[in-house]
């Protein structure tokens, strides 16, 4: 066994490897684990967007009217596999439980101290390489039918002190010419970002972690046991002893949380994108209400990303879904797109039925910390979730109530 009187952090995603950079910074020995190499999860495939206008949880009651409609549209924003279904029942009727007023409040008020601070700790962390690897551009969220939609969502937003204005069709075209005559209207979120390379920003991150002394090791840790003066993590091949562990694993996080003796109710949320290799089509993402996926220009042409699809971790892809943000992009966009593309990919959002994260110590283990479960928002709110662990393992003061954010409530 390894003995090592340092912090390991498990899981190698941009949470991971944000709160990984944040201690080394601080002077702490850390090494990062994944069973993958750096960043090749959600890290890699996501939307791009730093969703900070992202301040309403998924668990809305306004979503019930609309989910028949969603379910039988074999091209529509969500479907649900019916064995997934059937074994998450239980976490299906927390997550109705949440649509209750006071929840839905609540939950909105702790997502929005996050948010509200994202692009700020992201500036902290990258310095003066900030603006060569994200874009100030802001985003549109457009909609296809009447304003009366529009409408209620700009001052649903507006209420949130969202900075946002509420856009004509033709408005919108002055800002993306490439939309198309289908858009009615559209929010333009002024403060968000995005980025062009998420594999790329990770990576860069990453490589700032290892110049700072950092380490990584690969491979899979199947348990975390408590000994005497900290706690030995456990693979296949060997064990590895450390003083302070921080639980960084996304999607795959029930298990390290319940060798803990911590319950979970997590489920795998799939995502998936569509690559496409367009340049110069639009300047900032294009977000479609009606249609549940987003448009994001990149260095390596336009990601199509996006709909919601509950299935089991060892679910087999459904690709369709990847083909119909082609489909639904011929629609938003008045520029010539290719028939078929095969530059697809997936990857499992790490959800609780909350949708809030998990970031904070756990209850019962003095310096064992969690930083998961972020949903669609793991790119967002990642650096100031590093900041948030940092500061409880230096005994710092944040001004971040982590209360929401505790493992203790599903506990």
């Amino acid at each position: 066994m390894e003995n090592n009187n340092k912090i390991a952090v498990i899981g190698a995603g941009i949470i991971g490897i944000t709160t990984a950079l944040q201690l080394a910074r601080r002077g702490h020995a850390v090494t990062l684990l994944d069973k993958n190499q750096p960043a090749e999860g959600c890290s890699k495939g996501n939307a791009g967007h730093f969703a900070t206008e992202q301040v309403f949880p998924m668990a809305d009651a306004a979503l019930l009217t609309k989910v028949p409609s969603m379910l039988v549209n074999p091209v529509g924003p969500l479907r649900i596999e019916t064995t997934s279904l059937v074994k998450n029942i239980p976490w299906f009727v927390r997550f109705l439980k949440q649509m209750k007023s006071s929840c839905f409040h609540k939950g909105t008020i702790a997502l929005r101290s996050l948010n509200e601070r994202a692009l700020p700790a992201y500036q902290r962390l990258l310095g003066d390489k900030y603006h060569t690897l994200i874009s100030s551009n802001g985003s549109l969220l457009v909609f296809e039918g009447d304003e009366s939609s529009a409408r209620q969502s700009y001052n649903k937003y507006a209420e949130q002190d969202i900075s946002v204005s509420l856009l004509t069709g033709d408005q919108a075209r002055e800002m993306e010419p490439s939309l198309s005559s289908t858009i009615t209207s559209a929010l333009y979120f002024d403060k968000v970002a995005h980025s062009t390379d998420p594999y790329a920003l990770c990576l860069t991150l990453y490589e700032q972690f290892i110049q700072l002394g950092g380490t990584f090791k690969q491979g899979s840790i199947d348990n975390i046991t408590h000994t005497g003066h900290g706690y030995t993590l456990h693979s296949k091949s060997h064990m590895m002893a450390f003083n302070k562990v921080v639980v960084a694993t996304g999607a795959a996080s029930k298990t390290l949380c319940a060798s803990l003796g911590y319950s979970l109710p997590m489920i795998a949320e799939r995502g998936y994108h569509n690559m496409l290799a367009l340049n110069n089509t639009l300047t900032r993402p294009v977000a479609s209400s009606e249609r549940g996926f987003i448009m994001t220009p990149m260095s390596q042409g336009l990601r199509l990303a996006g709909t919601v699809e509950f299935a089991t971790l060892e679910s087999k892809p459904n690709y369709s879904r990847a083909h119909a943000l082609l489909h639904h992009a011929s629609i938003l966009l008045n520029s010539s797109l290719p028939q078929k593309n095969d530059n697809l990919w997936v990857g499992c959002r790490p959800s609780l039925p909350d949708y809030l994260p998990v970031i904070g110590q756990a209850p019962n283990h003095h310096h064992v910390y969690f930083a998961l479960g972020h949903q669609h928002l793991g790119l967002t709110q990642a650096a100031i979730s590093s900041e948030c662990i940092a500061d409880l393992i230096d005994n710092k003061p944040n001004d971040i109530d982590l209360t929401p954010f505790s493992i203790a409530r599903f506990n």
